[in-house]
């Protein structure tokens, strides 16, 4: 079975993103994707969502 962690960010910056995503990696999740939020007045993302998945621990169901 998978489990699913999404972070959201509001301060969207490339060292913030990488800072997020070798955190939850270091925490032996697998990077899965990343949303970005954008506002029509701007072109730079507003918040961004980093998802993350992995194998949910445990007795495996067959």
């Amino acid at each position: 079975m998978i489990e699913y962690k999404v972070v959201e960010i509001s301060s969207v910056t490339d060292d913030e993103l990488e800072r997020i995503i070798n955190e939850w990696v270091g925490k032996r999740w697998s990077f899965d994707s990343i949303h970005f939020v954008v506002r029509d007045a701007s072109r730079r993302p507003s918040m961004a969502f980093i998802m993350f998945t992995k194998e949910k621990e445990g007795r495996r169901e067959g």
